[in-house]
């Protein structure tokens, strides 16, 4: 079990009527969550207590509603490093006709949907509160309560990205819902600027929080929570998926900050990967979820407890191996991952396990290869409740590496200008030499290759090859050996279709009747 951690219980009611239970680090658990009535008096208590049900979603979408919609593997299955794997295409067909492009709307995961919604609403309810302080009266009280709205901003725009990257042309509301319930839906562009509105109004808020809102939180007593490196890397995402160019130099400079405060550095990469308790929120670690297999989460109750079920998810069933355990067999690696990286390439090892036919079930698109950074260890298994949904492993959401990759190709690709000396070549050999291989200079494919190698298994290639034009060439593939065959329309499969859930529950409703995406 993780250092300083204790359950707490989250009892604020928000739209969905969502009641969660889980885990966390101490500043989650000295306050009692409650709900107070819109546009109340709010002490710094009430704040918190809406802050940590905030925090809470990043914890739950292994099993979203009772589906199996984690971000990291729903952003993965339509890249060209990995299958769907699992028993076979009828298992999990939803995740199948995903990774093909031929998902319909009445299949489109919509546990992720309701839970990010759900976090919005929460962002919302605590922005509410924030606005309605009481007792902070003196200069470093206003401090931390600009740390409590940046945190808040930053968590709200960081659902809200996930949201546009998915759907794309989706509703968005910052207030409090009346009856329908239901705001009107903004075209993706849109969508973007309120994103973006929101990052500013946090850098605002962080400038205004100073030391209350550092550069990292990791070692401190706010670890687990939102620092102004994460802040800066949520935008870098979001600015070079969008790809505007306008703002490539400010998110450079946002690089160079987080480089120059020496705040972070790259550490051993199979370190980064072992779930134990001294590699959570190492000198690597920008922004992670704090997992805990404390048994709760069960087949019914998707709700409770802070495990997660990935490490189960995609790992070889009936496994025998001395450090890693079996699982379900979803997402096995492609050859072509495995056979890219250079001779001596450590996160080749570090990121996929090779396993010798007989010791594994082998499934549906199997290869031998499997996902190896959030596999399922042996020695993390819980030793309570449903063990395949309670694995504690931390999911690294941000890392330095990321911050040194999109610096170098920001400033020794896209054009903007070098910042305070720090230099793009040196960002590059800097994740070459920690891979153990030598320099190469910055050019636009190297970045790319070097990306695709450095991020397997973290749901970061999809995104890549959307914004860089690639994904039509790349993943239009006639694999029939793994029942693979499929092509990439750019005009439609850059987004999912909005659940028809949705499309069913707000028809005729007039302004907030929802359109669906182009093509389905």
């Amino acid at each position: 079990m993780h250092k300083n951690m204790k359950l707490y219980k989250i009892l604020a009611v928000v739209a969905g009527a969502l009641v969660l239970t889980s885990c966390g680090e101490k500043f989650l658990t000295a306050h009692t969550t409650h709900q107070g009535a819109a546009g109340a008096e709010a002490t710094e208590s009430a704040i918190l207590s809406y802050l940590t049900a905030t925090y809470q979603p990043l914890l739950m979408d292994s099993y979203a509603n009772y589906n199996y919609n984690h971000i990291l593997l729903l952003s993965d299955l339509r890249s060209d490093d990995i299958y769907k794997g699992g028993g076979d295409a009828g298992d999990q067909s939803w995740m199948y006709h995903l990774s093909l492009f031929q998902i319909p709307a009445a299949e489109s995961p919509s546990g992720i949907w309701s839970l990010y919604y759900t976090a919005i609403a929460r962002a919302n309810n605590t922005l509410m509160a924030i606005d309605n302080a009481v007792g902070f009266d003196s200069d470093a009280a206003k401090r931390k309560l600009a740390q409590y709205r940046a945190e808040a901003l930053f968590l709200r725009a960081y659902y809200l990205h996930h949201l546009w990257k998915l759907y794309g042309n989706i509703p968005f509301f910052t207030e409090p819902l009346e009856d329908p319930f239901m705001a009107p839906q903004k075209t993706a562009d849109e969508i973007y600027a309120c994103i973006m509105q929101d990052i500013a109004d946090a850098e605002t808020a962080a400038a205004q929080a100073g030391d209350e809102f550092p550069m990292s939180t990791n070692g401190t007593a706010k670890q687990a929570r939102a620092s102004l490196a994460a802040l800066y890397m949520l935008k870098a995402r979001v600015v070079m998926y969008q790809n505007d160019q306008s703002k490539f130099g400010e998110v450079a400079a946002n690089m160079a900050k987080i480089i120059s405060s020496n705040a972070y550095r790259l550490i051993n990469f199979d370190d980064l990967w072992t779930g134990a308790d001294e590699n959570d929120f190492t000198p690597e670690s920008i922004f992670e979820t704090n997992q805990i297999s404390d048994g709760k989460r069960d087949w019914g109750a998707a709700w409770t407890g802070c495990g997660t079920n990935l490490p189960a998810y995609i790992s070889p069933n009936e496994l025998n191996d001395p450090v890693f355990c079996g699982g379900w067999g979803f997402g096995p690696v492609r050859k072509a991952a495995w056979d890219m990286y250079e001779e001596g390439d450590v996160r080749r090892e570090g990121s996929i396990n090779k396993f010798e036919d007989g010791t594994y079930g082998a499934r549906f698109q199997n290869t031998g290869l499997f996902q190896k950074k959030y596999a399922a260890r042996t020695a993390l298994r819980s030793a309570i409740g449903t063990v395949d949904l309670n694995y504690p492993n931390n999911l690294i959401l941000f890392r330095y590496a990321e911050t040194l990759l999109n610096y170098a190709e920001l400033v020794g690709v896209r054009g903007a200008a070098a910042v305070d000396g720090v230099s793009a070549q040196d960002c590059l050999d800097e994740i070459r030499l920690r891979a153990g291989l030598g320099s190469i200079p910055v050019t636009e494919d190297n970045i790319k290759a070097e990306r695709r190698k450095e991020f397997v298994g973290e749901g970061m290639r999809f995104w890549d090859l959307i914004r860089w034009g690639d994904a039509a060439t790349v993943l239009t593939e006639k694999d029939e050996a793994f029942q693979s065959v499929r092509t990439f329309n750019p005009e439609k499969d850059k987004y999912l279709p909005i659940p028809q859930s949705e499309m069913s529950r707000t028809a005729g409703t007039g302004e907030f009747e929802l359109k669906q995406n182009k093509g389905y």
